[in-house]
């Protein structure tokens, strides 16, 4: 995925969690919908634009729950809170303004924020280690990302989402993270 992140502020000066969560939800917003082109590109089919937004938001869900394992411990637990909290509510706005441009209005946000939370749930269980990840994080979203596709000839879909579209997303998140926030990244 050749991808341009920007992770410099415009501004000088001091910033605040927020800025910093702000920052990163555009990026991660980038990583998921270059993953999800993609996936057209390789040939998967989406059938409709909720499909392409259900996929989005899979993606979504999965780098703020990698973004939210690289911070832990490096963070103090109400800045990790902050920047979780306001990450999630940046990327709301996103999804509410992008997805009422394309499917009507609608409460897209409260649905994506109901994902997401869902998704912290499925993800709580899973290893996520030193080198990223474990095994049953990637197949949570291989599996999230396949059932969001259900309805077409997308039989590959956990495979591709696990093997190629997830560790590049995880590595930009890692870069992304690492850099805006300045924390380790291993």
């Amino acid at each position: 995925m050749a991808l341009r992140l920007k992770t410099r502020f415009r501004t000088k000066g001091p910033k605040t969690i927020e800025d910093r969560a702000s920052v990163v939800a555009f990026n991660l917003w980038k990583i998921a919908q270059e993953a999800t082109l993609r996936m057209e590109k390789e040939g998967f089919r989406f059938a409709s634009d909720v499909q392409i937004a259900a996929v989005m938001t899979e993606l979504i869900a999965f780098l703020v729950q990698v973004a939210d394992r690289i911070v832990h411990g490096q963070l103090s637990e109400p800045d990790r809170g902050r920047f979780i909290g306001a990450l999630g509510r940046r990327l709301a706005d996103t999804m509410q303004s992008n997805l009422s441009d394309t499917l009507g209005r609608d409460d897209h946000a409260g649905r994506f924020i109901a994902a997401l939370n869902a998704r912290g749930a499925d993800y709580a269980e899973c290893e996520y280690g030193a080198r990223g990840p474990g095994y049953a994080f990637l197949r949570v979203l291989g599996e999230k990302v396949h059932a969001a596709m259900a309805g077409g000839d997308n039989k590959w879909a956990v495979e591709h989402v696990m093997e190629i579209a997830a560790p590049e997303a995880v590595r930009l998140a890692k870069k992304l993270v690492g850099e805006v926030l300045g924390v380790k990244v291993a």
